[in-house]
């Protein structure tokens, strides 16, 4: 336990930050695993709707990603890397698509 009025009000602080951290981090994962839902349902059946639902979904990960790097709760790089995994999957499925027609 802390010993100090400092200690301890650092201690709370990052008690404070780690809940925080921990549900910008579960919503971010979240997301993702949404889309790529998503895109498995696009990759069977692509159409105009889903191919909307699509980019919906990837356009509200983007800015979870993002607001998670603005705030210091992921590291820029591993912001980019989740981001560049999202339209790497959209893109190898559409061409995929693409190889079949």
């Amino acid at each position: 336990m802390a010993n100090t009025k400092s200690a301890l009000k650092r201690a709370e602080i990052a008690e404070r930050n780690r809940l925080r951290n921990k549900a910008y981090k579960s919503a971010v994962k979240t997301l993702m695993k949404k889309y790529f839902t998503v895109v498995e349902t696009y990759a069977a059946n692509p159409n105009p709707e889903l191919e909307q639902e699509v980019l919906s979904q990837m356009s509200a990960a983007y800015s979870k990603i993002d607001k998670a790097v603005k705030r210091g709760v992921l590291h820029p790089n591993n912001g980019a890397r989740k981001k560049s995994k999202l339209a790497q999957r959209l893109k190898a499925y559409k061409q995929q698509a693409a190889s079949a027609q």
